[in-house]
C-alpha cells in the first residue's frame, strides 16, 4: 500500500494521527538536507541510518558517542511559542561532549516525544536541530517523532538525541599530561546554555512572569529571549586548534558548572586555579544571583557563568592557541593556570 493512502481512522480517534508524521517527515527534509556530508549514505525515511567512514589518514581509529536532551529549558519555548532554536541547544550538549576527547563528530539521530503531532511545529525543531549540525558539520541520518497522547499535554514536548564521532586512538586528548603552570583558556558561552533551568525557573517564577517584557539589565533584552539564546557549537574551534598545538584536555561547562565538569579532565593532584576576575560573566547570571538571592559558590556549581567549554594548554602553546581560537570566531580568554593540588577547582 502506498505510504500516501495509509491511515488509521481507530488510531487517528485513540490521538495519534499517523498522517501528520507523514507530513511532518517532508516538511523536515529540506532541513535534513543541509546536513548532508560526505559519508551520509542514508535518504530520511528509512529504518537505519546509514554512514560510511573516511579512514584517511586515522591510524586506529575509535568512536565515540555522546547522547542528552534539553531539559526544562524546553518550558521557556513553550512559553514563548518559539521552537526553532530548541534544536541546536540538543545537538550541541552531544557534539560539545565528544569533542572534549578530540573526536569529531561525525552524524546525529534525534527523538522527539510530543502530545500532538502538528507538522509545522515539528519541522521547526527540526530547523534547529539541523542548524546545530551544520555548525558542528555532522549529518543528520534520521530520528524518530513519537505521538504520545495522554502522556505529554497538547503543545509539549522532549527532544533528546546522540551522535557518534570519530578520532584516533594517538590523539584522544590525554589528561595525564598536563602539568604545574599549564594554562587555563576560557571560550565565552552565548548565556545560560541548557543546564539549570530548574533554578532559573524557580528563581524568575517563570510560568506567572512575564517574559517578554525588556530589562534594562539585560541590555534591554527580554528574560525569554535571553533564556532562550542557544547553547554555542564549540566543534570547528576545538578540531582547528588540535591541528595546531597539543591540546591536554577539555572540559564542556554543563550542570554542576565549574566544579563538577573542570574537575573531571584533570588528573589526580592537579587543581585548576580560576582567576574569577577573568570570568566573562555575563548580565543574565549577576540577575539570577541577584533575584534568587542564590550563594555565589552556588551559581559557580551551577551555571557556566559566562565560559561554555574550557581548554588546557601548555604556557609556550598560548600565543598560538588564542590566535587560532580568534581566527576561528572565538574571543578566548585566559581564565587560569594549573596548580598541584588535590581542591580540582579554586576561584580566587
Amino acid at each position: 500500500m502506498p505510504v500516501s493512502k495509509a491511515k488509521s481512522d481507530s488510531y487517528a480517534a485513540s490521538g495519534v494521527d499517523i498522517t501528520a508524521g507523514y507530513k511532518a517527515v517532508e516538511l523536515m527534509k529540506t532541513h535534513i538536507a543541509k546536513t548532508m556530508i560526505p559519508g551520509a549514505l542514508s535518504d530520511i525515511g528509512g529504518f537505519g541510518g546509514l554512514f560510511e567512514l573516511d579512514l584517511e589518514g586515522i591510524q586506529k581509529p575509535v568512536l565515540v558517542s555522546g547522547t542528552d536532551g534539553v531539559g526544562t529549558k524546553l518550558k521557556l519555548a513553550f512559553l514563548m511559542d518559539k521552537h526553532d532554536t530548541i534544536g541546536i541547544d540538543c545537538v550541541a550538549m552531544c557534539v560539545n561532549d565528544v569533542v572534549c576527547c578530540g573526536a569529531k563528530p561525525q552524524f546525529f539521530l534525534d527523538y522527539i516525544a510530543l502530545g500532538k503531532n502538528i507538522p509545522e511545529k515539528v519541522a521547526e525543531i527540526v530547523a534547529g536541530i539541523s542548524e546545530g549540525c551544520v555548525q558542528a558539520g555532522c549529518a543528520i541520518l534520521g530520528g524518530e517523532t513519537a505521538e504520545m497522547p495522554g502522556f505529554y499535554s497538547d503543545g509539549e514536548y522532549d527532544v533528546a538525541g546522540f551522535t557518534v564521532g570519530i578520532v584516533d586512538k594517538n590523539r584522544i586528548f590525554d589528561k595525564n599530561t598536563i602539568a604545574q603552570g599549564d594554562v587555563i583558556i576560557g571560550l565565552p558561552s552565548s548565556g545560560v546554555h541548557s543546564n539549570g533551568f530548574s533554578l532559573v525557573r524557580k528563581v524568575f517564577n517563570i510560568e506567572n512572569a512575564d517574559i517578554t517584557a525588556p530589562i534594562e539589565a539585560l541590555g534591554g533584552a527580554s528574560l525569554g529571549e535571553t533564556l532562550l539564546t542557544p547553547t554555542r557549537v564549540y566543534v570547528k574551534s576545538v578540531l582547528s586548534l588540535m591541528e595546531k598545538v597539543q591540546i591536554k584536555s577539555v572540559s564542556h561547562i554543563t550542570g554542576g558548572g565549574f566544579f563538577e565538569n573542570i574537575p573531571r579532565s584533570l588528573p589526580d593532584g592537579k587543581t585548576a586555579k580560576i582567576v574569577e576576575a577573568n570570568v566573562p560573566v555575563l548580565p543574565i547570571f549577576k540577575l539570577i544571583e541577584s533575584e534568587g538571592n542564590v550563594p555565589h559558590m552556588d551559581m559557580f556549581s551551577t551555571f557556566n557563568m559566562g565560559i561554555g567549554m574550557t581548554i588546557v594548554v601548555a604556557k609556550e602553546d598560548v600565543d598560538v592557541a588564542l590566535k587560532t581560537l580568534e581566527d576561528a570566531g572565538e574571543s578566548p580568554c585566559i581564565i587560569g593556570e594549573i596548580i598541584d593540588s588535590d581542591e580540582g577547582v579554586v576561584l580566587c
